[in-house]
């Protein structure tokens, strides 16, 4: 019997003028230019400087999409297991079990008090060091050699969404950030077993109190609604047993651990599969699923190349004819290679449909990519971690708290009145130095240079074009107009100055909020 996702339209149909096409064929190489090498650096990372699009566009699109996927042959800075303290928010030792009951039993108010404070001030060193991480992580994406294993796990961390508000855990939280990037574009099947058996997952969905006597069904619902199968490809009673086959995963410090006693041994019946199931075998029941691999393929499409629907509940009728054929193959190369997700990454990034005309810049930038897409585009200077990272925070994506176990949104999301004067603010920040009220104090010891934007360039045309194609893909007629009147103004010269007001207007338009 044919699965659901080969039923297709024929595959690499040619696309007529105005008509998306489905093909999965590798773009040719005198097809692929400065401006598709800019789209891949973005959509496949945080985008590239001028001499990085130029280096893509020399090697030509298998070497240049070779590069990027396998970055496993890329060297790149190992992170140490150590690299953060994971006792701050350690089980209390039986020493201090036995003197808080014994404060308790004599009434002993002021020795209570004493180690209430002490866990307080854990607390709080614990706060500090999330704030650490968050610093060390978007060090990371800004400096990285290997872009997309940083893209991947960004979204792996809004995919298996997990917040340090709940789990108030910061080496937990940074622990399963390493279980994101170890498998970042590995297999998504290791993944799904690997967050069964995660401590900031199992707190975070309470499944360190799911009891064969009680079960709870938080995570096995989540398991497969929204990191797996999607809405309408389980039951309710499927949740049920999935819940039974979840007891006794829990964790003791800052391990995984399996308590037999409180796991439920009796036989259940779990998307057709009948046994005495664990957790184990209820992921790998969920990725034999056909939908399994259609719902991933719709993440990773979501991700890299346009808005789709989450799940296909009556959503496929609003999809051009095309990308249900590209979904429907990439989900067929995923089963084909057991859920290995380099094969598919290779297979779109490659593909004539990722670089449709169509796609190009318009995918609304979420906090975390305008941000270090700036640094990254433009070299400016970081400046102030703690800054950028508050502005994340009030743009919407704070690292390790999204909003729900959902995630953020994205998307149109992003955009609002508020956090459009964020997202220009930043962006002068970064530019200058400049803060709503006063200047960093690295403005003047870490200045950017605008210059090296524009090159040799002098001439105002010239120089108004390279301006526009480096800060948003394209040369549209209002945006050049707007900065050949501000040349104008001051006298058409292109200088260190006016190099620089450009700059500050390109990135305040609408479309530099797109990539």
């Amino acid at each position: 019997m044919r699965e659901p996702d080969a039923v297709q339209p024929p595959a690499d149909e040619p696309a007529d003028e105005g008509r998306l096409s489905n093909s999965m064929r590798p773009i040719r190489r005198e097809a692929f230019g400065e401006e598709e090498a800019r789209h891949l650096l973005w959509r496949a990372g945080f985008g590239g400087n001028s001499e990085q699009i130029r280096t893509l566009a020399a090697w030509g699109p298998e070497k240049a999409v070779d590069h990027i996927v396998n970055y496993d042959q890329v060297p790149g800075e190992s992170v140490a297991a150590d690299a953060f303290d994971k006792d701050i928010m350690r089980p209390a030792s039986a020493e201090e079990r036995n003197a808080f009951r014994l404060a308790q039993r004599n009434q002993d108010e002021e020795r209570l008090a004493e180690l209430r404070r002490l866990r307080e001030q854990r607390e709080r060193e614990d706060r500090r060091q999330m704030a650490s991480i968050q610093r060390w992580w978007l060090t990371r994406m800004i400096e990285t050699a290997r872009p997309l294993e940083e893209k991947m796990t960004l979204l792996w961390h809004g995919h298996f969404a997990t917040s340090y508000r709940t789990i108030e855990n910061s080496y937990h939280m940074f622990a399963q950030n390493q279980l994101f990037r170890r498998n970042a574009a590995g297999n998504f099947g290791t993944l799904l077993y690997g967050i069964i058996r995660d401590p900031a997952m199992l707190a975070y969905l309470n499944n360190n109190n799911n009891r064969k006597d009680r079960p709870n069904e938080n995570l096995a619902r989540e398991l497969m609604e929204l990191f797996s199968l999607g809405i309408g490809n389980y039951t309710e009673r499927d949740i049920k047993e999935g819940a039974r086959a979840l007891t006794g995963y829990t964790f003791e410090d800052d391990d995984f651990t399996f308590q037999r006693r409180q796991h439920d041994e009796g036989e259940k019946l779990i998307l057709g599969r009948r046994g005495r199931m664990n957790g184990e075998d209820f992921v790998s029941t969920i990725l034999a699923q056909p939908a399994c691999a259609r719902f991933v393929s719709r993440k990773l499409y979501h991700h890299f190349v346009a808005d789709v629907p989450p799940d296909e509940r009556g959503g496929d009728k609003e999809l051009d004819p095309a990308q249900r054929s590209v979904l429907g193959q990439m989900a067929t190369t995923l089963r084909n290679s057991n859920y290995e997700l380099r094969p598919v990454l290779r297979r779109l990034l490659l593909s004539e449909h990722f670089y449709e005309r169509r796609f190009r810049n318009q995918q609304i930038k979420s906090p975390v990519q305008l941000v270090v897409g700036a640094l990254r585009s433009l070299d400016t200077p970081a400046r102030d971690l703690s800054i950028l990272n508050d502005a994340l925070d009030l743009m919407g994506q704070r690292l390790f708290f999204p909003p729900s176990v959902k995630g953020w949104d994205g998307g149109r999301s992003w955009i609002n009145t508020s956090t459009v004067f964020v997202r220009q603010n930043v962006m002068v920040f970064l530019l200058t130095g400049k803060k709503p009220q006063g200047f960093d104090a690295t403005a003047d010891t870490q200045r950017f240079d605008p210059m090296r934007v524009v090159g040799e360039r002098r001439d105002p045309a010239a120089a108004v074009e390279r301006v526009l194609l480096v800060t948003l893909g394209q040369t549209p007629s209002d945006g050049t107009e707007t900065l050949r009147g501000f040349l104008r103004a001051n006298g058409d010269r292109v200088n260190e100055q006016t190099v620089l007001g450009m700059l500050l207007l390109a990135t305040a338009m609408p479309e530099y909020q797109l990539c």
